[in-house]
């Protein structure tokens, strides 16, 4: 090309830029975007944005005041958020704000409209950074402090307490009570929150859809996450929200692994400190503790609920009967694209997965070392074992899968889980994942003198997995007494 030619080439670029620019000016000086009404700022826009909840076979409908029976299995895993009070009532021109109570957990959930956050009133590390930049920091730097007016609602112009706060303590202690909980976060959020003029919330930025509010306190934790992710789960459901929401962390802690399941479940997820001014909510929802879910509430409160497929819960329904657990570990497969249909695994049905999940050392946070505690002291012996003894099999074909989950994706975690027909191993946070397990999968604990504790025995049967144990005089295994165990589970399989 000469230069004459991509001179005029240059030239006409130029000029087509010139061109395009001038008429998106014209566009919008011609056709200005109307002032939003006081109307329109009251309602949730359309969740176009929103990632759209899977299609889950084991979903049922989450009825808005359902009014299961106190300490009912829906009471528990399902819908027992039942009583709804206003914290402020919904004004044409301000804010809104409400809880629904529940007696059986003792916790709410709540959401409002027209919330104001300042990030530079809540006082915590700024949270998302490298764990090896933050090592040795305090859980105490990492958990948020709110100062009066951290965050604000609008009013509609009614009356106000003296100080301005939208709850009083009367309120907190009868619906975000303590409990056992010292330091409880959304009841400090919710008493840092004021009441501010029509007119008067000033923000830097508007979020136009739902978001929900999530303080992690055992954030790199697989048990605790889990809890987390479940009344995340539930809020969303019981606020009736139409897609799923952003999510925003209210704490300081470090970038953790763990949080690759956050981005999967909902739209998006950020820090509060992110944001270097002020953001305002057009929807808002705070979720309860970890603490406060079903799977925590079972290891100190004695409830029975037993799992059970959609199907039959629904020609069968009971106040002892749960399909819940099972409709939130399907949710967990489809964010990852998984199957949520226990039919689509096509293989051999003399071929079945032993899933072996291991412990290994790891730096999950600030104040940890990189050295996890042994629950198994020849847990190298014991897997070598289950090989060869799975290799000399010739009835079915066993294939053992070295679970080493510190190496693996959230995703390729979930897929082991799902596609074993037998989850084997110590005591350990890593047997959570069984919330996400097929029904017809067999679990067998390895539990040592010192771990006596009933976290996957109750998974297991809230989730209606056949369950064993194995427990242990110290925390050494004999291979045998596992392999005879193991036997016994596969020849139930038809092996």
């Amino acid at each position: 090309m000469s230069r004459r030619q991509r001179s005029l080439l240059i030239r006409t670029v130029l000029f087509l830029f010139a061109l395009n620019s001038l008429s998106l000016a014209i566009y919008f000086f011609l056709h200005p975007r109307p002032a939003p009404s006081s109307e329109t700022l009251t309602q949730t826009p359309p969740p176009s944005i929103l990632k759209p909840w899977p299609s889950l076979p084991s979903f049922l409908p989450w009825k808005p005041n359902p009014n299961p029976p106190l300490r009912s299995c829906e009471a528990y895993f399902g819908n027992g958020f039942s009583h709804q009070v206003n914290g402020l009532g919904e004004g044409r021109n301000g804010g809104w704000f409400r809880c629904f109570y529940s007696a059986t957990l003792r916790s709410s959930v709540c959401e409002g409209g027209r919330v104001r956050m300042d990030p530079r009133k809540i006082r915590m590390s700024k949270g998302g950074e490298r764990l090896e930049l933050v090592m040795g920091r305090k859980e105490e730097e990492e958990l948020p402090r709110f100062e009066d007016g951290a965050f604000e609602i609008e009013g509609d112009g009614g009356k106000r307490s003296g100080d301005g706060r939208m709850v009083d303590d009367e309120f907190l202690d009868r619906y975000v009570p303590r409990n056992a909980v010292e330091f409880h976060a959304m009841r400090g959020l919710m008493k840092s929150m004021r009441i501010v003029g029509s007119g008067e919330l000033h923000c830097s930025q508007w979020i136009e859809e739902p978001t929900i509010l999530v303080t992690r306190f055992e954030y790199a934790n697989l048990f605790h996450t889990v809890t987390d992710w479940y009344n995340a789960y539930v809020s969303s459901r019981v606020t009736s929200l139409p897609g799923r929401p952003h999510l925003i962390y209210v704490d300081g802690h470090c970038k953790a692994p763990l949080e690759e399941t956050w981005e999967a479940i909902f739209t998006s997820a950020r820090y509060a400190k992110n944001f270097s001014a002020s953001v305002c909510f057009r929807h808002v929802i705070l979720s309860p503790l970890g603490y406060e879910s079903a799977m925590f509430k079972g290891l100190s409160e004695s409830f029975s609920c037993q799992g059970t497929p959609v199907n039959n819960f629904k020609e069968n329904p009971g106040s002892q009967k749960t399909a819940r657990l099972s409709e939130f570990g399907e949710m967990l497969r489809a964010v990852f694209d998984l199957p949520t249909d226990e039919n689509s695994i096509t293989k051999a049905s003399t071929a079945h997965n032993i899933l072996f999940v291991r412990r290994e050392d790891y730096l999950a946070h600030p104040r940890h070392n990189g050295k996890v505690e042994s629950r198994l002291s020849n847990e190298p012996e014991v897997f070598d074992s289950i090989q060869n003894w799975a290799a000399n099999q010739t009835k079915c074909r066993l294939n053992v899968i070295n679970g080493l989950f510190a190496h693996m994706t959230m995703k390729e975690q979930l897929r082991a889980v799902y596609e074993a027909s037998v989850v084997i191993g110590a005591h350990g946070a890593g047997l959570t994942h069984l919330v996400s397990a097929r029904s017809k999968a067999i679990v067998l604990e390895i539990i040592s003198s010192r771990y006596r504790r009933p976290h996957f025995s109750l998974i297991s049967q809230w989730k209606g997995l056949e369950y064993h144990a194995i427990n242990l005089d110290g925390s050494y295994a004999r291979p045998k007494v596992v392999i005879d165990e193991l036997s016994n589970i596969v020849r139930s399989l038809g092996c």
